[in-house]
């Protein structure tokens, strides 16, 4: 996943626009805070998993590390 946890909204909606309306639908604010601080850990996955399925990347694209 390129999307992760460590990340703010705002700063990955910044770089993956079409991301925004995920946070709407989660009612996450775009702020410099990280997810993780945001969204409680029953939420983190699903939300997690949604973003990166919208800007096209899995853990299937992405390589452990790096």
């Amino acid at each position: 996943m390129v999307i992760q946890s460590n990340m703010s909204p705002e700063a990955i909606v910044d770089v993956w626009g079409e991301t925004k309306e995920v946070f709407k639908k989660y009612n996450v604010p775009l702020t410099k805070q990280t997810l993780e601080t945001l969204v409680g850990s029953e939420r983190l996955y699903s939300l997690l998993q949604e973003l990166n399925s919208v800007i096209g990347s899995s853990t299937a694209t992405c390589i452990e590390g790096g």
